[in-house]
């Protein structure tokens, strides 16, 4: 016999949600700071179990799953809880601008929630992109109703548990499910929607939420280049990417996606990256605890079918059974190959060879604009150029992946790679609607 309670409808999760922001009660700053508070109460006290589900559904060795879903996540909230009430202030608009008004006459701007927000998860950080987003709407004082990936059922199932216990259950909601509870979610009508996943989908979200004229905020993937410059140290490079390509097995949307070098850089860069990875994993990456596996077969068997698009320099090896796939670096690659037609999400890093910086922007150029730009260089007019004649979602020299972890960055993509941004202040931005107040003297 089954004893748990069936979880309420789309329609009847919304109107819930919507009644309870009607209240007031989600608007003052003390209870926004304790939801804040609950959702670190609920990471640091669960580390255990979240870590067990993160394993369950994707392989995900401890030190990622502290480090990449718990620790930063509670990084994150803190930072908010810190500096809501300042970033919350009225913010006046300079006397100067007000000369043609009556004596007396004052303006600001003030952020007001917008209503009910829907958080779409993806499945390959199930906790900490379910919960940022979600902290951020809360911050900004919704009510949020999350669904969480159907594809990491184990934290879905976790968070619907556990997010009752320690945030606002009249506030939040959990609906957990597949495409039909996506469909019928977006069937409803939210004041914005925050999905992260593939431009696919992402278009199925932007269409739906037309309908409503709701607001939405993408945060999508692409194909993230690195251009490594010659003269740089191979084997900087190679560890700084090793461990950003190839963490949570590739499956992470501003992993590095391919090289460009010239060919003697390249060269270089193939035996510097076999050195790195087997620092990290060992000579047998299946055997080390620190290497993740493929969500499921599906994406398993998409990424494999990938393999054979240019010379092996190592691994290659693969286990359905397992869903792994050892860390896979290929060389000479060509622009059209198949590992270059869509973002691959899985742990092979594919080398392509260019004449220069001339060749590496006018590449990057003719595909859609990435979500990240990642650089290895000390020369300033390279910088520049790349800067200047390049569009991505963040650009990074010297260190892939790491803006992620900085609050006080935006977050988002361009383009194919997204819309909108996110972490920090910029959430509260994304999540309120930042209302004109003017105030003339009657008298």
């Amino acid at each position: 016999m089954n004893n748990q309670p069936s979880q309420p409808t789309a329609a009847e999760a919304v109107a819930r949600l919507r009644t309870a922001f009607r209240t007031g009660r989600t608007r003052p700053l003390a209870w926004r700071t304790e939801q804040l508070t609950g959702l670190c109460a609920l990471l640091t006290g669960h580390r255990d179990e979240i870590a067990d589900a993160l394993h369950a559904d994707l392989g995900k060795p401890r030190t990622e799953a502290d480090r990449a879903e718990i620790d930063s996540t509670v990084r994150e909230i803190d930072h908010t809880a810190r500096h809501l009430e300042q970033w919350l202030l009225p913010d006046p608009v300079p006397a100067s601008s007000l000369t043609r008004l009556p004596p007396g006459t004052t303006a600001h701007t003030r952020y007001d929630p917008l209503g009910t927000v829907l958080v779409i998860a993806p499945w390959n950080y199930p906790v900490q992109l379910a919960l940022v987003p979600m902290a951020g709407a809360l911050a900004a004082g919704n009510t949020v109703l999350v669904k969480p990936s159907e594809l990491a059922p184990a934290s879905s199932a976790l968070l619907a548990r556990l997010l009752p216990r320690y945030v606002d259950p009249a506030a939040v909601t959990v609906l957990e499910g597949g495409r039909e509870t996506a469909t019928a979610l977006l069937a409803e009508r939210f004041d914005h929607v925050f999905y992260t996943g593939n431009a696919d989908v992402g278009r199925v979200v932007m269409r739906a939420a037309a309908a409503h004229l709701t607001p939405v905020t993408l945060e999508l993937g692409g194909k993230s280049p690195v251009f490594v410059d010659r003269d740089v140290d191979p084997e900087v490079v190679a560890a700084r990417v090793a461990r950003a390509k190839f963490s949570n097995a590739g499956q992470t949307c501003v992993a590095p996606d391919y090289l460009l070098a010239d060919p003697a850089t390249a060269r270089a860069l193939e035996g510097a990256l076999a050195r790195a990875v087997e620092d990290l994993y060992g000579p047998d990456p299946a055997r080390s605890a620190e290497y993740g596996r493929i969500v499921n077969e599906r994406h398993f068997d998409r990424v494999v079918a990938l393999l054979d698009s240019g010379r092996t320099v190592f691994g290659g090896r693969h286990d359905r059974a397992d869903r792994y796939i050892a860390p896979t670096v290929l060389a000479e690659v060509k622009p059209d190959a198949p590992v270059m037609r869509e973002e691959i999400f899985g742990p092979v890093l594919p080398i392509l060879d260019v004449a220069g910086l001339d060749e590496a922007i006018a590449l990057i150029n003719d595909r859609e604009h990435p979500l990240a730009l990642y650089a290895f260089t000390d020369n300033g007019d390279t910088r520049r150029r790349l800067a200047e004649e390049t569009s991505s979602g963040g650009l990074n020299f010297g260190l892939p992946v790491a803006h992620l972890s900085i609050p006080e960055l935006p977050f988002g993509g361009v383009g194919e790679s997204g819309s909108g941004r996110y972490h920090g202040r910029w959430s509260i931005d994304t999540f309120s609607h930042r209302r004109a107040c003017l105030d003339v003297p009657l008298g």
